[in-house]
């Protein structure tokens, strides 16, 4: 028996005894949209507590959990849209002085445009600003190699969000917490810079999202965070950082419990639930899938189905994806870094667990630096700049990783450049558009003569076969 309904016969059994401690809802009633409730309203605990408002019914484990007093009305003139930005990876500047070693380790890099993350970000809350969506959700890998003065600078950089009265909320990424690559760039030095702790990392973004929790994970980052709207958001905390900094992701036996607790009282209390995370739910990569997907996620997946969670947003990958769960119910979708070509973010417009919206949108650096009267020739055409950036990244890796094997140099450049140009429309999530002009280019003649056995020619023909659609634009609409 599935737990929501095992809830049902509770529920009754309540309702029977003439308590009335629970709302009487069931699966699929339609969700409750209302302003946010504060905890003065509800009584939520503090944080770090293990139990719900106010204390009372017990649920999982030991974990103690009562209704919540919600609103009767909706908020009707709340703007439905959510902006979601991951993968920022923020340096703060005073940790560069953008000599050799910082141009050394951004050239061979992963393809982010850390040159000119400063701008990109600004440009980025200056759209928030702008528009003023109802929340901003980060999900992860905030700063380059997790520096504590990257996350208190970036952390002072979010707050013209705040001001602008727009709900920020965020999770860690597996670059942010207890990173012994954290570094000072001075000259050709690279120096270690000081590391950031979990307990660190919750008082420094403690305006955003940890300190305003409904309620907080006692054995990790994790935590519930309400939306304005009355929807509530399962920020989930995938990082493994107590043993050293691993790039994989994992949900703690702990954390499970807790969350079953809280997705069992959102469901009593009509909350929708968005499920937040760094690493991705799903497979959404045949070829890096074991440090991509979370850990046993299949366990994750039932749980979240149990109690009709059906939107699972998360990063980690650095290129935009989607996919359905082939099992269950719930859809995820995968942002692509806010720091590589082409620079976008997500928008979310949410109004039920059955009827969603999904978009990005491309940031306009360029107009940016206009305003700003930045004479950077580099931000003049910055789309380009960018793209270029990741092409040459991309080409060099292939280029070196072709070295050594039967193939002249000719082909070793045509095979770099198809690979470079691949990649640039997978990052993208828009395969698709050149997909056929790849299948008939030189470069795939050429690549079907050679052997197809390494990592590099088994992601080639990944990016080709699941480039078979543009994953920028994601609608449900069930109801």
């Amino acid at each position: 028996m599935r737990k929501r309904e095992i809830a049902v016969l509770l529920a009754a059994a309540v309702l029977l005894t003439g308590c009335s401690g629970y709302y009487e809802t069931r699966p699929g009633q339609e969700p409750i949209e209302s302003a946010a409730v504060s905890p003065e309203q509800t009584g939520a605990p503090e944080i770090g507590d293990s139990v719900g408002p106010g204390g009372g019914v017990p649920t999982s484990g030991n974990v103690v959990v009562e209704s919540l007093e919600l609103p009767d009305a909706p908020n009707t003139a709340m703007n439905p849209e959510i902006f979601i930005a991951t993968d920022i990876h923020y340096l703060a500047k005073e940790l560069t002085d953008f000599g050799e070693a910082f141009e050394q380790m951004s050239e061979n890099g992963d393809g982010k445009v850390t040159p000119y993350v400063w701008e990109i970000l600004d440009t980025f809350l200056d759209a928030v600003v702008e528009r003023k969506p109802q929340a901003l959700i980060l999900s992860g890998d905030l700063t380059l190699e997790g520096e504590y003065l990257s996350h208190q600078a970036l952390a002072r950089k979010l707050a013209r969000a705040e001001k602008a009265g727009v709900d920020v909320v965020v999770i860690p990424g597996n670059h942010d917490i207890n990173n012994p690559s954290a570094a000072e760039y001075e000259g050709e030095s690279v120096m270690p810079a000081e590391t950031t702790s979990a307990e660190q990392f919750a008082e420094i973004y403690g305006d955003y999202g940890y300190d305003e929790a409904v309620s907080r994970d006692p054995a990790s980052l994790s935590y519930i965070y309400e939306l304005p709207d009355g929807t509530w958001l399962l920020m989930l905390d995938s990082c493994q950082y107590e043993n050293g900094n691993l790039i994989g992701g994992m949900i703690r036996p702990e954390t499970y419990e807790w969350m079953e607790t809280w997705l069992e009282e959102a469901w009593h209390a009509s909350r929708p639930v968005i499920a937040v995370a760094h690493h991705n739910l799903l497979e959404e990569s045949r070829i890096y899938e074991s440090d991509c997907t979370i850990e046993h996620s299949e366990e994750l997946e039932q749980i979240l189905d149990n109690w009709d969670v059906t939107l699972f947003l998360s990063g980690h990958l650095h290129m935009q994806h989607y996919q359905p769960s082939r099992s269950y119910d719930i859809d995820e979708i995968v942002t692509s870094s806010l720091s590589v070509s082409p620079c976008q973010f997500g928008v979310l417009k949410y109004f039920s667990p059955k009827t969603y919206d999904y978009h990005t949108e491309q940031l306009d650096v360029k107009a940016w630096a206009e305003r700003h009267s930045n004479p950077d020739v580099n931000l003049e055409d910055f789309d380009n700049y960018a793209r270029d950036y990741l092409q040459t990244v991309f080409y060099n890796k292939a280029f070196e990783a072709l070295g050594g094997k039967d193939i002249t140099e000719e082909d070793r450049d045509v095979l770099a450049d198809l690979y470079a140009y691949l990649n640039i429309y997978a990052a993208a999530g828009k395969v698709v558009e050149i997909r056929q002009e790849a299948l008939d280019s030189w470069g795939y003649v050429v690549w079907q003569e050679h052997n197809r056995t390494g990592l590099l020619d088994l992601y080639l023909q990944e990016i080709l076969d699941d480039g078979v659609r543009d994953y920028n634009i994601f609608r449900r609409d069930d109801e």
